[in-house]
């Protein structure tokens, strides 16, 4: 029973006993985010945004098939290998995920934590492992830009004007598969530990600036894992937040500043990551649950495996609206979610 105290460390994090090991992960991105910095890391692009679908939602589902099949055959495995996923989307009642994943027939939880989904999907998956109730979890989330801004914002066809503010949903899935057991290679990673994010709240009603409504509840969960470890940032390589943009990470910085942490050196932000500001027009920068999924199973994971990083914070950020609270005049809270990623 003390062994199993261990893992508990602090007001919000856990260190696993058996740290999860990635076994296999994809990257599935459309043809904006192919065209940005990052393009030539993902796994497969897809010219056509409707994915030869005749929805919007449609063409995400099959975006979230696409993912997990890669993620499952790049693992070696089959979906009956698979014992549990946990998987999400930004859509009402998780329609992305819940039509997407139906012939893969593996027992799921389905989850919502807004663009942060990745970082949350991860630390139940990592708890399952690590706790010894699976040997191979799935991790799976997506997001499409029309389907976003159809539910969230204004129909496309209504060509309104969007404020500099604003950021650009990813289209795009990404899939990461854990497993109790390393790969057969020297460029394992595994995830060390999480910290889980509380629901932070300042009073921001201006749905168009989600940097702004989630970069303080990406500070508390940051701010928490340094101080639940009694570390410094610098002993990460990076410190990378899902979609903060340009405003919501200047933002983050000058909290942590006002915290007593300097992160400025390394912090790395995917939405920043992933368009180039100057000639794809993104305003801030990139939103959505595949913003980070896609930067850390295309990028981020590459990093590690090639040993140029040996330890990352991963913060995916999501901003907790929904249209119903939106119309009604409420404020837009946030959470966020620490994965330590570690190459071993």
């Amino acid at each position: 029973m003390a062994g199993k105290q261990t893992k508990i460390v602090g007001k919000q994090s856990i260190q696993f006993e058996n740290p999860p090991y990635v076994i296999g992960y994809s990257s599935i991105a459309g043809k904006k985010e192919s065209e940005g910095p990052l393009g030539t890391c993902f796994d497969k692009i897809e010219e056509d945004p409707m994915v030869g679908e005749n929805t919007w939602e449609e063409a995400e589902s099959k975006l979230q098939k696409e993912a997990a099949d890669l993620a499952i055959s790049k693992a070696g495995l089959t979906n009956s290998d698979i014992r549990y996923l946990i998987a999400g989307d930004l859509l009402g009642q998780l329609i992305a995920t819940s039509f997407g994943i139906i012939d893969l027939e593996i027992p799921m939880f389905g989850v919502y934590g807004a663009c942060s989904t990745m970082g949350e999907s991860l630390s139940i998956g990592s708890m399952i492992v690590d706790g010894g109730y699976a040997d191979k979890v799935m991790a799976l989330t997506s997001s499409h830009f029309a389907g976003a801004e159809k539910q969230f914002r204004f129909p496309l066809d209504y060509g309104n004007q969007r404020p500099l503010a604003a950021s650009w949903t990813v289209t795009g899935s990404g899939a990461v598969v854990l497993g109790n057991m390393p790969n057969d290679s020297n460029k394992n990673i595994r995830i060390a530990g999480i910290t889980t994010g509380k629901v932070t709240d300042y009073g921001i009603k201006d749905s168009m600036n989600m940097g702004a409504c989630m970069a303080p509840a990406a500070a508390d969960v940051i701010y928490q894992n340094l101080v639940d470890f009694n570390i410094q940032p610098d002993q990460y390589d990076k410190i990378i937040t899902g979609d903060l943009g340009y405003v919501g990470s200047d933002i983050l910085k000058d909290i942590m500043k006002e915290k007593g942490y300097d992160i400025s050196k390394n912090h790395m932000d995917c939405g920043i990551e992933i368009f180039n500001k100057e000639e794809q027009d993104t305003h801030s920068g990139g939103s959505g649950c595949a913003c980070s999924a896609i930067t850390l199973t295309g990028h981020v994971f590459k990093k590690l495996e090639n040993k140029e990083w040996k330890k990352v914070l991963f913060v995916p950020t999501g901003a907790l609206l929904s249209k119903v609270s939106f119309n009604e005049g409420n404020t837009v809270p946030g959470i966020a979610h620490g994965v330590i990623i570690e190459a071993c």
